[in-house]
């Protein structure tokens, strides 16, 4: 019997008895399904966790006061070291590392921000330079981001984002020129920076962008929470070297800071992915094994109604290996069409999941269809081996016999 031959006998005991044989899948469906949507729900979180870096720049490196080990997740401020980070430490970054194209300190903080009678409260501000546009690909598209002029740092302009500009402003009012309180003191509007949305569960459109001066002025602190270094372009591990070194020789010979790259982090939250994912689509590919177990007592059952089939096919002729060929193809086929519609049933879930939730995307990878098919199809095949060894071990005679 040719491969051919017995996959249509397989397809005619399929559609002699149609539930047993969807019962007998079903196993291998749950299982298939399951990967399949879960490796492309966590393929496309990688995805946006990658796009979402990226759309906050890239070659950056992020520098935090106080030593702490990182596996590359997002920087903390980690323990307090002998010295804070300051602006005149950027500034000597700037001197001191020529592979390194913008540096932007960062001072953060949360204030109220009021206009007229609107008040938008609890609002992070964030005090910084010019250069932060450049490094976090941030820009204004109406009127200008914080001046760049030296001796400009300490003007009272603000920049604000859109949910800002949304809550302040609900009548459609042009804000510029227009002066707002930011923690009590008077700042005039001088841009407003174009949407962002969410990034990594972030508000981008809910910041308020001040000069690094005036944010050491309002919040009463000029230790900075984080300083950013944009690399230039292929030479991102020769500048964390400068940064390096140039701030453990202003920090009197300590490393009390952290330095993280962008990269790094995302590789790190790639990989927790990666580990979740696999995880998770490992459980649920336990139902496959449940689903070959069906199959094989299934084929078990089958042996037992093609007992005399197989005596008269022995006696006319077949050798063991033809039967044994012939029970193995069954199983496979079995378990193929289950994995075919567990495949589909995966794709096409992925595919509503994205369209009933926009934000959790999807992303489904041709080796993660192909996996899944070959492991079914092995599945068939493994516990098949069992039921059609028996088969092929019947003496013609016996067979003949059975009732």
């Amino acid at each position: 019997m040719s491969m051919w031959e017995g996959v249509l006998d397989a397809l005619e005991n399929i559609l002699s008895n149609p539930m047993r044989a969807f019962l007998t899948m079903l196993g291998v469906i749950i299982g298939v399904f399951s990967v399949v949507t879960l490796v492309s729900i966590g393929e496309g979180a990688k995805k946006y966790v990658t796009d979402q870096f990226a759309g906050l720049g890239t070659n950056v490196l992020i520098i935090t006061p106080g030593k702490s080990q990182t596996s590359g997740g997002p920087p903390m401020t980690g323990t307090a070291g002998t010295r804070p980070l300051t602006a005149e430490d950027t500034r000597n970054l700037v001197q001191r590392c020529p592979s390194v194209e913008h540096v932007s300190p960062v001072i953060l903080g949360t204030a109220a921000i009021k206009w007229g009678n609107k008040l938008r409260d609890q609002t992070m501000v964030v005090g910084t330079t010019y250069e932060h546009q450049m490094i976090r690909n941030i820009y204004a598209d109406v009127g200008s981001f914080l001046p760049q002029e030296e001796g400009q740092g300490q003007k009272r302009v603000c920049v604000l984002g859109r949910n800002v500009v949304k809550d302040l402003f609900p009548a459609g009012d042009n804000p510029l020129g227009e002066y707002v309180r930011v923690g009590g003191t008077r700042f005039q509007v001088i841009g407003l920076m174009e949407r962002k949305g969410y990034s990594l569960g972030f508000d981008i459109d809910g910041l308020v962008w001040i000069p690094l001066r005036a944010a050491e002025q309002i919040f009463d602190k000029e230790d900075l929470f984080e300083v950013l270094v944009r690399a230039r372009p292929g030479q991102l591990e020769q500048a964390k070297d400068e940064v390096r070194r140039a701030l453990v020789a202003r920090h009197d010979g300590y490393e009390d800071f952290t330095i993280t790259s962008q990269a790094q982090m995302i590789q790190s939250l790639a990989s927790i992915l990666d580990v979740l994912t696999y995880a998770i689509s490992g459980i649920a590919a336990i139902s496959l094994l449940v689903g070959g177990i069906g199959i094989m007592n299934i084929m078990l059952v089958t042996v037992g109604e093609k007992t005399r089939e197989i005596g008269i096919r022995k006696a006319v002729g077949a050798s063991r290996r033809d039967i044994l060929w012939q029970f193995l193809v069954e199983s496979s086929t079995i378990s193929g069409i289950g994995g075919a519609i567990g495949i589909a049933v995966g794709v096409g879930l992925a595919l509503l999941v994205h369209a009933v939730i926009p934000s959790l995307p999807v992303l489904i990878r041709p080796w993660t269809i192909a996996i899944s098919f070959s492991f079914a199809l092995a599945v068939g095949l493994f516990f098949g081996v069992y039921p059609a060894k028996k088969a092929a071990d019947l003496d013609p005679i016996e067979a003949l016999r059975y009732e």
